[in-house]
């Protein structure tokens, strides 16, 4: 019997149209789940007739593929990825390869690829988005690991991904070890920012404007014919127009509790330990988690009172600095994103080749958009540069657009419309544009009651001062650390 190009643990509906896809671009593919039910109903359904083997252990998995063996895992994050790593090793052989197409956590891609290297295999953590549409008509793969690895599963990971209008696939190597599932987890990131801001502005256009869902549905169909065009203010058009049974938009009948999984949470997590201000995409988790505390906002509603958004301007006019807000909010999005991922670069010692990432995310996956060109285009130009917005084509963008932006943050603030990830896009811009912020006034505070000392502007940079600043104060001073 003709031997499996590659087997696949785990027949929830990622897996089973991920399968689907690869036997459609003409691979064979093993199959086993725990649930070993699963995996012949699969084959006598969806999968029958098609070159697919079921099996129903690991050990017949295993045998059924060809050397060497690609092994991959589409299970729950966390220790079940661990114990079928566990269960996998002592039943492959040297420079065989275990994939993990989970939404795995970063460092425990890099502990799995140390262990796995560490018994003659080679390891591939890889970030899949498209979600299961994704999976069946072309995701977008974002494969790390074992560098040794990739020769290997090249091909096929490149046959199944999305592609783009000139046949570039949306797969390609990211670097050593967690770096796949980093920039997938930026990715969710930027995901979760682009999805708030998106809902910040229906929103305003709701809550102020008075809108229907009918009339929003025309503006995001509109928007998304130009510079917006993305896959997220497309599936939001299409939100806006559905109707319920009875008629009326489902959108307004659905909980306004939102849910995560923790990637956004990964993320921010993930900007604090390197120091990178990730203020909008944080703010996108905590508006998640402020959503969630549904009960206590109705109760506080009922309590706490604010402005009557009573909106007396020209409408039509107002709409396209809403446009303009949201775009230049959601090219802060990525800047801190790219940011976030330059620094961790260093941490790892990942060779990330930005350019090349933005490609990845232009087909298939959820933060697909119109401009993912464009940032290829800066990183090429400017490899190393240091953020998004210093590039000639997105200056212009914030820049152009910040008038727009102005009037939309302080319109909403003024008539007591919460929109935390646009206010907060603008807030950092303006605290990157400014040379000089208060933080003298921080490193004061913290030498006069902790001793903490402070650099000064008229001396070289890395020398410390210590003020004695209530004269009954000594000389000692903190240890310097930065957290």
């Amino acid at each position: 019997m003709k031997k499996a190009d590659i087997g696949l643990i785990g027949l929830a509906v990622m897996g089973e149209n991920l399968v689907l896809n690869m036997e459609s671009k003409g691979f064979t593919v093993a199959v086993y789940n725990r649930t070993v039910e699963k995996v012949d109903r699969f084959v006598n359904g969806r999968g029958k007739g098609k070159n697919i083997i079921g099996t129903h252990s690991l050990e017949e998995l295993v045998d059924a593929l060809e050397r060497p063996r690609k092994v991959m895992m589409l299970v729950k994050a966390g220790k079940p990825v661990d114990d079928f790593i566990d269960r996998l090793i002592p039943l492959l052989d040297k420079g065989d390869i275990i994939i993990d197409g989970g939404n795995s956590h970063f460092p425990d891609t890099i502990r799995r690829t140390q262990y796995v290297e560490s018994k003659g295999l080679y390891y591939i953590g890889t970030g899949v988005s498209g979600g299961e549409e994704g999976a069946l008509t072309g995701p977008s793969l974002m494969p790390g690991g074992s560098p040794e690895a990739w020769p290997h599963v090249k091909e096929i990971f490149q046959k199944v991904s999305a592609k783009v209008e000139d046949g570039t696939p949306c797969a390609d190597w990211v670097g050593s070890d967690g770096a796949g599932h980093f920039v997938k987890m930026v990715h969710n990131g930027i995901e979760y920012g682009d999805m708030q801001l998106i809902a910040e502005s229906y929103f305003i256009m709701k809550k102020l404007l008075g809108m229907s869902d009918d009339e929003m549905h025309d503006v995001f169909t509109e928007w998304n014919k130009g510079e917006l065009d993305s896959y997220l203010i497309e599936i939001t058009a299409d939100i806006l127009a559905y109707k319920d049974e009875d008629g009326e938009p489902l959108l307004e009948k659905i909980l306004d509790a939102a849910g995560q999984k923790g990637t956004g949470k990964w993320t921010a997590i993930a900007a604090l330990d390197e120091g990178v201000p990730l203020t909008l995409i944080a703010e996108s988790v905590f508006a998640r988690a402020l959503s969630a505390q549904k009960e206590e906002r109705v109760e506080a509603e009922k309590v706490l009172k604010g402005p009557a958004p009573v909106f007396e301007g020209d409408k039509k006019a107002f709409l396209e600095d809403i446009r303009h807000a949201l775009y230049a909010s959601k090219v802060i999005s990525y800047a801190q994103g790219f940011t976030l991922m330059r620094e961790a670069a260093k941490t790892y010692g990942w060779e990330l080749d930005y350019g090349r990432i933005a490609l990845l995310w232009r087909g298939g996956c959820i933060i697909r958009s119109a401009f993912l060109g464009k940032i290829n285009e800066a990183y090429q130009k400017t490899p190393d540069l240091r953020n998004l917005i210093l590039d000639p084509y997105f200056k212009t963008i914030v820049e152009g657009n910040q008038e727009s932006w102005r009037r939309v943050v302080s319109t909403a603030l003024t008539h007591g419309i919460a929109i935390p990830s646009m206010a907060a896009a603008l807030t950092y811009f303006d605290g990157y544009r400014t040379g000089r912020l208060p933080a003298n006034l921080l490193q004061a505070q913290r030498d006069y009651f902790g001793a903490h000392t402070y650099e000064r502007v008229d001396r070289p940079r890395g020398e410390f001062f210590h003020t004695n600043w209530t004269g009954h104060g000594g000389d000692t001073v903190s240890g310097t650390y930065n957290a």
